[in-house]
């Protein structure tokens, strides 16, 4: 590794150990506005962003929504490029018009899917001489380590689910969970002693194929692409609160075609899970038991969602539903199995995404059957995540007023940090370490 590239004081090292998650944007100075870009499975949402650097906030000012038509994608991932392309260039248009602006180049793309992996490794690392300060080439020689681990960690895993054994990923967030010496946390452990440094880092990947076909719809719409957000990432990362350290949560976004899982322990982001399991297979299943076009049972189950139907039909609909809600619910446990292995899991879980209006679900996260069944530090509390929480954000237009507006606003979140370049040098680091091994 070239050790010129990175030069800092121990000042700045302790701003940025400081801080919970990571994001890996590129952000020019002299930009105010950029585009988030929500590619979802039943719609595509474009929020446009106006960044105050003076104020540390920003403001959306445009909003544009467009369903997608049903074969673009599946299961969270891009399915007909054209068809994505089509649907993102008419929400732009009209986020553009809304926020009376006739150009905005800049932007960040969340990315789903089941092969989005995030996850958290830690390497444990015994000094030689305990009695040396802790310096930067060292921290960046244990970052590297972590992440040298981490990469051949997701690669056997992809490799396992998909029966490629050379399938090509790239990282697209890290964020530094936890850093010990000799057993105790410390923030920055530039200029410590001790004898044993362990350090988390959280990393999320993506194939090539998924960040290939985003970054073609991006050409395509003439835009400059900033970043590729991993969007449970970037809804966990939303979150802030006075003091993280104490903040362990579970956030759950339903959307149409998957279900998105962060887990969140000690203010660091510990991994993520997600499972092709969502809104859209619900809407299938009223397709079949009524006989209906997809369309048409797509409004039925709006309608369900809003107690608009009759109470026969509510009442049919209900019995399917909680017969997918059981489905549903035992792909939320076995993806929080894992996380249960090293500690008790927290009980505050936050619900967003389309398909969290459903009746019924909170429900089910609340009963005591389904509980029993996971180590929780007590029993859960299921509250709904709604845009008024996300931090230092503002919405201007009045648009974005439930929780299926999380995601988008959450990758509005994170290229509000990059702007105000609060999380540019520990990035650097870990993007540097992840390039050096794509070169091997």
């Amino acid at each position: 590794m070239n050790e010129g590239w990175y030069n800092t004081n121990t000042k700045q090292l302790s701003k940025f150990f400081s801080m919970g998650l990571f994001g890996n944007i590129s952000f020019r100075k002299d930009s105010d506005l950029v585009l988030a870009l929500d590619i979802g499975t039943e719609v595509v949402k474009a929020l446009i962003l106006r960044v105050d650097k003076g104020e540390k906030r920003g403001a959306i000012i445009g909003v544009g929504r467009v369903a997608q038509k049903t074969g673009n994608m599946q299961s969270g991932a891009v399915s007909d490029i054209s068809g994505v392309i089509n649907s993102s260039r008419q929400a732009i248009s009209i986020a553009k018009e809304k926020a009376g602006i006739k150009r905005v180049e800049k932007s960040i793309i969340g990315i789903a899917g089941e092969l989005v992996k995030g996850t958290t490794t830690t390497v444990h690392y015994e000094r030689v001489n305990p009695e040396m300060h802790i310096g930067v080439p060292e921290l960046k020689m244990i970052i590297q380590k972590v992440q040298e681990k981490a990469y051949e960690r997701i690669k056997k895993q992809l490799a396992w689910e998909t029966g490629q054994s050379d399938i090509d990923v790239k990282l697209i967030n890290a964020a530094v969970v936890d850093v010990r010496i000799d057993g105790y946390h410390v923030q920055n452990p530039v200029n410590f002693q001790g004898r044993s440094v362990s350090m988390s880092v959280f990393n999320a990947y993506a194939p090539m194929i998924h960040l290939g076909a985003l970054e073609t719809i991006a050409d395509e719409l003439d835009l400059d692409l900033l970043s590729v957000a991993a969007e449970p990432y970037a809804v966990a990362r939303s979150v802030e609160v006075e003091d993280m350290l104490d903040f362990s949560a579970i956030f759950i976004d339903i959307g149409g075609g998957t279900t998105d899982i962060a887990v969140v322990r000690n203010g660091g982001l510990e991994g993520t899970k997600m499972f092709a399991l969502g809104g859209r297979a619900f809407t299938k299943r009223l397709a079949q038991e009524f006989q209906l076009s997809f369309d048409v049972a797509e409004q039925m189950k709006l309608d369900y969602a809003n107690g608009r139907l009759n109470e026969n039909d509510a009442n049919r609909i209900a019995t399917l539903f909680a017969d997918d809600c059981r489905i549903w619910l035992g792909g939320v446990e076995l993806s929080l199995i894992e996380f249960a292995e090293t500690d008790l899991l927290p009980s505050r879980m936050f619900l967003c995404g389309g398909g969290s209006a459903l009746p019924g679900i909170k429900q089910a996260l609340l009963s005591q059957e389904w509980a029993g069944t996971l180590p929780f530090s007590k029993s859960p509390q299921v509250s709904f995540l709604q845009p008024k929480d996300v931090a230092r954000i503002t919405d201007t237009t009045g648009e974005l007023n439930n929780p299926q507006d999380m995601t988008p606003i959450g990758l509005a979140h994170l290229a509000l940090l990059d702007a105000l370049e609060e999380e540019k040098m520990l990035s650097a680091i870990l993007r540097r370490s992840m390039e050096s091994l794509e070169k091997k």
